[in-house]
């Protein structure tokens, strides 16, 4: 897409690429929440109005919760963060330290009997006369009070854990509540530093003010220095900043008031109103940039109906990307001369043709269901919308469910939808592989789809990836062709094939198709013979000494290009005759465009009775899609979702996966079991990914692989155990007896014991019989690392 927001006319391989027209331009946002969702036909009406979808607030929350119109539940910080426990630490140290501060004043401990004894007042050569008044005691006593009170205080602060406390009931509290309240906290421990200045308040000082103007006696030398009203008055004025210095750190009292500063200088200005103040339908951050004209211009097309979410989340990240790269006056030329359709995607698309899930491109959302309100749920999370984003599928997810569990409909295409949409945003470019027999939404929704072994089919697969280093090449094939085989490793399989593709490729430019590959793995000698002629020349003399070693390897009757030309002859099929590069009348697409377009792109499979071909396809896929991913720093989210993914994970796709979110990329990965991997690499799965799903349905031995990658958790168990009640007292047996003889039952009591054990969140067995059909259990992980506990969501809510 060019700087000044026309659309891209490049390709995606030597051949340029045709774009599907787009539908037409029809304004839609999502439902409100509550709403039974509208899906928008082409040429429909709008669903909703699109200024109503930008104001509606959206706060910070937790991972995988549905933001759009979210609010807060009352109590849920309480629950989360306070206990009984934190309670008795609060009260316990400040009991015991009322205690030892009583102690210390009726001077019943020995060191204090020796101080007092040691020194008086009349023993110091001042005299007694440089106090202050109302001073009593020695300047040494008061000091070592105040001393041992401060150590006191921060004991029981530090055992009654009260900086949590403060933080929990007031740091967390918005902006003007929690400076009100550190306001008030402030006011009352003034009150107890300096009780002469609240009059009638009726109790002694703390022992703080006597004891810091007794040091400063003692350090002054004798000097009359309270004799000063200006060192007397800092001198208070010291102490008071000193004790109210953590409430204003607490209440956040400067970022306050610049803030407050801040807005009162912006409505002062000529622009009006603060941006803040203005709803977000009149792009308030332009307005604050100083465009003007965009930003009236925006407004109008909002509120006339001629933008729709699409382009509202658009429109905000080509004025994101122009405030980052300083291409502002850039940015305001194509608003004004393109309107709403500015930036529009290089299909021309600016919707989709129908929707079928809850969408939210202001915080790219999509909405998978609804969190159960279980006892092991957090409380934000009851009630709450269950969502998808970049942020956690940049983590990649891994989905496991038996056939007809709701993969398909309740996780693939909800999130190929999102994907698509992002991608006319110019955020996201997206590959979906389909399984066989089930193409995964619209081809109006793609602008690529690839249809393996369909005759009709515009667009063929590259098998080398518009690759030009044989290495690279040879690597994506071998994970391909033997990534599933433990006979063969994929270093030598791809070592193979690399010293046959670098001679061809030196030779005649190219790559070879699929059969001549074949033909050179399996030392067809008139393909070498024909390959070495064209390598006469002594700019070639290394490709050829690359093509001896290869001939003399294939005189082992332990070759692995012979295996690796086998497992090649499940693409060189009838069907297959003309794909891959073959020189059918289909053009050949590379995965390498996804880091160079926003792209959509569908690859469908074959039919049944290629199984084992379409497994190789979805390696292949995958492979090269780990493979391009690497090159470069993209400005957009790349995503690969199969649809099925049986047979596809090898040791290398997983050390590749494990690396994409430092990549700005992720997979998603849908199972029927998680016996379809090997056993060997469960384990590294499951740490690969940061996000995992178990669908209803699963399996004992499948839910035992989640329940060891989610952990355990420590909880509070009661144990109630009755134990028979034996009466000493012959009139208390005669009541015992009577009541049994009513009852029927022996006299009981009850003992009650509570332990705090660590036990699994989710046991295997749990997941196998506890999940109710249409559910799933979700855990999910951002790319910044914060983590959602497993949880139960109702994925059809």
């Amino acid at each position: 897409m060019d700087s000044d927001g026309t659309p891209d006319a490049r390709g995606t391989h030597a051949n340029p690429v045709p774009r599907p027209a787009g539908p037409p331009d029809v304004p839609s946002v999502p439902p409100r929440p509550g709403r039974a969702p509208r899906p928008v036909e082409q040429g429909g009406p709008a669903v909703g109005s699109v200024a109503e979808w930008l104001d509606e607030p959206r706060p910070d929350a937790r991972p995988g919760i549905w933001r759009y119109g979210y609010r807060v539940p009352k109590g849920a910080q309480a629950a989360e963060r306070l206990s009984p426990v934190t309670v008795v630490g609060l009260l316990v140290p400040l009991v015991v330290g009322l205690v030892l501060w009583s102690v210390w004043l009726r001077g019943a401990m020995p060191y204090q009997w020796v101080l007092l004894k040691v020194f008086t007042p009349e023993d110091w050569w001042w005299g007694g006369t440089v106090a202050p008044k109302g001073w009593e005691g020695s300047a040494a006593v008061l000091v070592f009070n105040g001393v041992f009170f401060l150590a006191l205080l921060y004991g029981m602060g530090r055992l009654g854990s009260w900086p949590d406390i403060a933080r929990h009931f007031v740091g967390r509290r918005p902006q003007p509540a929690r400076a009100l309240l550190a306001v008030l906290g402030a006011l009352v421990t003034l009150g107890f530093v300096f009780p002469d200045a609240f009059p009638g308040v009726g109790w002694d000082a703390l022992p703080i003010v006597d004891a810091v103007v007794a040091l400063v006696a003692l350090i002054s030398g004798g000097f009359d220095v309270f004799g000063s009203t200006v060192f007397t008055v800092g001198l208070y004025t010291v102490i008071t900043l000193l004790v109210v210095w953590p409430f204003a750190r607490i209440g956040g009292w400067l970022a306050y008031a610049k803030e407050r500063l801040a807005a009162r200088r912006a409505a002062a200005g000529p622009t009006g109103p603060a941006p803040a103040d203005r709803p977000r339908a009149h792009w308030p951050d332009l307005r604050e940039a100083g465009q003007y004209e965009a930003a009236e211009l925006l407004t109008a097309e909002v509120t006339g109906g001629r933008m729709n979410d699409v382009d509202c989340a658009r429109v905000e990240h080509a004025w994101a990307l122009a405030r980052r790269d300083g291409l502002l006056a850039a940015f305001r030329d194509t608003v004004l001369r393109q309107g709403a359709a500015a930036w529009a995607h290089p299909s021309g698309a600016r919707d989709l043709s129908r929707r079928t899930a809850h969408h939210d491109l202001a915080a790219g959302q999509v909405r998978i269901g609804r969190w159960v309100a279980a006892e092991r749920a957090p409380l934000a999370y009851h009630g709450a919308g269950a969502a998808l984003g970049p942020e956690v599928l940049g983590t990649s997810l891994l989905a496991v469910g038996p056939s007809g569990a709701g993969k398909t409909r309740h996780l693939i295409e909800p999130v190929t939808e999102s994907l698509a949409l992002r991608a006319l945003t110019g955020q996201c470019a997206f590959a979906a592989v389909s399984a066989p027999g089930t193409p995964v939404a619209a081809d109006s929704a793609f602008d690529v789809v690839v249809r393996i072994g369909d005759r009709d089919s515009v667009h063929d697969l590259d098998p080398y990836a518009d690759s030009d280093d044989p290495d690279e090449a040879a690597a994506f094939l071998a994970e391909a062709l033997v990534g599933d085989l433990d006979t063969v490793g994929t270093e030598s399989a791809a070592t193979a094939l690399a010293q046959v593709l670098g001679p061809y490729r030196a030779a005649y430019g190219r790559f070879p198709a699929l059969p001549v590959l074949r033909e050179l793995l399996e030392s067809d000698p008139a393909a070498l013979s024909a390959l070495r002629d064209a390598l006469a020349g002594d700019e070639s003399t290394v490709m050829r000494r690359e093509l001896d070693v290869r001939i003399r390897q294939a005189a082992s009757p332990a070759d692995v290009g012979r295996v690796v030309a086998d497992r090649l002859s499940l693409l060189n099929r009838p069907v297959f005759d003309g794909f891959f590069g073959g020189g059918g009348a289909a053009r050949p697409f590379s995965l390498r465009s996804l880091t160079q377009h926003p792209l959509r792109v569908r690859v469908d499979l074959p039919e049944h009775g290629h199984e084992e071909a379409a497994r190789l396809i979805t390696r292949l896929v995958l492979a090269q899609f780990s493979a391009v991913v690497r090159d470069g720093r993209r400005p957009h989210f790349a995503c690969l979702v199969l649809d099925d993914a049986t047979g596809t994970v090898t040791a290398g796709s997983v050390r590749r996966i494990q690396r994409m979110r430092s990549q700005n990329a992720g997979v998603v990965l849908a199972l029927r079991t998680i016996g379809d991997v090997p056993e060997a690499l469960h384990g590294p799965l499951y740490g690969a990914v940061g996000c995992r799903m178990a669908f209803s349905g699963v399996t004992t031995w499948d839910g035992s692989r989640f329940a060891q990658a989610w952990g355990t958790a420590w909880v509070e168990t009661r144990d109630v155990a009755k134990h028979t009640v034996f009466a000493d007292q012959p009139m208390t047996r005669a009541i015992h007896a009577l009541r049994k003889l009513v009852t029927g039952k022996a006299v009981t009591t009850d003992a009650v014991t509570v332990r705090t054990v660590e036990r699994e969140r989710w046991s295997a067995s749990e997941l196998a019989h506890e999940v109710p059909p249409g559910h799933a259990v979700l855990s999910l992980t951002t790319v910044e690392g914060e983590h959602a506990p497993p949880l139960l969501v109702n994925l059809r809510g």
